[in-house]
């Protein structure tokens, strides 16, 4: 093989590593988009759950000690979702309590997962549920909060499906060692527990009976 052959060879395998890096890098780039879209997507359900609760809280058909629990912790996870709320956004008085938190410094998950595990507690006998829906207007606050929250569950999945794709594509020797994600943060996942009260009832569903 002559020089000129080689050179012809070195500079055909370098096109070809450059063309690679540029369709990986643009690949990186559209699965960073989509994960900045599917977390603005979690956000904007997340911030609706909280909305459903605090209205729920609000609306005077929980009992006093629920109504301040739920109210507290769906007004963390609003501050925590806006940052523009924080330090001038307050709960109302008939809402607030001893304990009430400022979330501004807290996790994000961990908010969430408290917001969770209060509406669990409240909601989570099947016949004082069932009663609740007798209430005036208490079915339709049920209703948005339970579709709410379903739409957080998807949200969530869908975004750590999405970080997960990204992870998996950075995590290449070849896009290390080229550094073709440049000097953005590896993507992660959003946990926070997000199970269901089982009293509530799926959208489309009957809620669950004792």
């Amino acid at each position: 093989m002559t020089w000129s052959e080689i050179a012809v060879l070195v500079v055909g395998v370098l096109l070809v590593v450059l063309w690679w890096s540029w369709l990986a890098a643009s690949r990186i780039d559209r699965l960073h988009r989509k994960v900045a879209a599917s977390r603005a997507v979690v956000d904007t359900q997340l911030l609706r759950r909280a909305s459903a609760a605090s209205t729920l809280a609000a609306s005077g058909v929980l009992d006093p000690v629920s109504s301040v629990l739920v109210g507290e912790a769906s007004w963390a996870s609003i501050a925590a979702g806006s940052p523009q709320t924080q330090g001038m956004a307050r709960l109302p008085d008939e809402l607030r309590g001893p304990q009430c938190v400022d979330p501004a410094a807290a996790d994000r998950g961990l908010v969430e997962s408290e917001l969770s595990s209060t509406l669990r507690e409240a909601l989570d006998d099947p016949d004082e549920v069932a009663a609740l829906r007798e209430e005036p207007g208490a079915a339709e606050l049920l209703d948005a909060l339970g579709d709410a929250w379903y739409r957080v569950q998807l949200a969530r999945r869908f975004h750590n499906e999405a970080v997960a794709q990204a992870q998996r594509m950075r995590r290449g020797w070849a896009v290390r060692t080229l550094r073709l994600a440049g000097r953005a943060p590896m993507p992660q996942t959003l946990e926070l527990d997000d199970a269901w009260p089982a009293a509530l009832g799926r959208p489309g569903q009957p809620p669950a009976t004792a």
